[in-house]
């Protein structure tokens, strides 16, 4: 893959909550990338999308070691991550499979 895969997550992430705004004001999602991880020597990066109406959360892994690999969980903003990461071909993501997650998760 060519171009950054945080920057290609971050710009997908970006037309998928302004879609998102446009057709659900109520949902208003909140996105966040958290260099925590790489911080912490750990070598990912992790990008949130929470709801605060209805306190869920999408978390989405890129990780150094699975290059190529979207890591995805949907848990609650009050849930620690667990273990069990479904994970997607990075080059399968869109921006509008992240606004059906948003869709549907948070609708």
């Amino acid at each position: 893959m060519s171009e950054d895969p945080l920057k290609a997550l971050s710009d997908m992430a970006s037309d998928a909550h302004a879609r998102i705004q446009a057709t659900h004001q109520h949902i208003n999602p909140v996105v966040e990338v958290r260099r925590g991880m790489r911080d912490a020597g750990i070598p990912a990066d992790v990008m949130t999308i929470d709801c605060l109406r209805t306190r869920r959360r999408i978390t989405l892994i890129l990780h150094d070691e699975q290059p190529g690999k979207l890591l995805y969980q949907f848990v609650t903003i009050d849930d620690e991550v667990g273990d069990d990461f479904k994970q997607m071909p990075f080059s399968d993501l869109k921006a509008a499979t992240l606004f059906d997650w948003i869709e549907d998760y948070f609708g």
